[in-house]
């Protein structure tokens, strides 16, 4: 199991299924035995307080679950303010799922951090290999967003699910359009032109 911080308010459980409890199960399969994962939620939980200082009491949580390989389970954990009314710890459970993914895609940035948040990110998941995402990835800066764009994504790559999985937490999927993309290409101001990834990982 490996506990990472993404915020204050935020981490990622990595996990296979063993340490589930539940070998040789997928997602779907784990999820669909709600009663039994909220032991192994308290579990984690209690681990994530002692490596990250990941606190719960009192909050409500958000729980995404996530697989692109049928041993390997992503957990994204959020905790919210609690309203007034709510007295105890509530577990909200849902699987996280994308329509399928196309060869180009536009991702916004509200700031520059967190696209350095999400390469570093990245570079702590080994199973993911940056040089096989796509063949052409540029960053741009326009009216104080950035935008990653991504074109001739390499959709066979049996990662890329997981890819965007982790990428959806720090930017937004736009719709891709030519128009938009042109746009970029006349008014946005080029950060980094290739590579953008890759060089995001190794310098930032």
């Amino acid at each position: 199991m490996k506990i990472e911080k993404l915020t204050e308010n935020k981490i990622r459980v990595i996990l296979n299924s063993d340490e589930l409890g539940f070998p040789n199960m997928n997602v779907s399969g784990i999820m669909a035995k709600a009663i039994e994962t909220q032991e192994i939620f308290s579990d984690i939980l209690k681990k994530a307080e002692k490596e990250v200082d990941f606190y719960t009491d009192g909050y409500k949580l958000l729980i995404e679950a996530f697989s692109s390989l049928d041993d390997i389970v992503v957990f994204t954990i959020t905790k919210f303010l609690p309203d007034n009314t709510m007295k105890k710890k509530k577990l909200l459970v849902k699987r996280k799922s994308f329509d399928k993914i196309s060869e180009q895609a536009i991702y916004r940035f509200h700031h520059f951090d967190d696209f350095c948040e999400f390469c570093n990110s990245l570079q702590n998941l080994h199973k993911i290999d940056s040089k096989k995402i796509a063949k052409h990835i540029t960053l741009y800066l326009w009216k104080d967003a950035y935008y990653l764009v991504l074109k001739n994504i390499n959709t066979k790559y049996e990662n890329i699910d997981l890819f965007h999985s982790v990428l959806s937490e720090f930017g937004k999927l736009l719709p891709f359009s030519n128009s938009f993309d042109y746009k970029l290409l006349e008014h946005g101001k080029v950060i980094i032109k290739k590579n953008a990834i890759e060089i995001g990982m190794l310098y930032f």
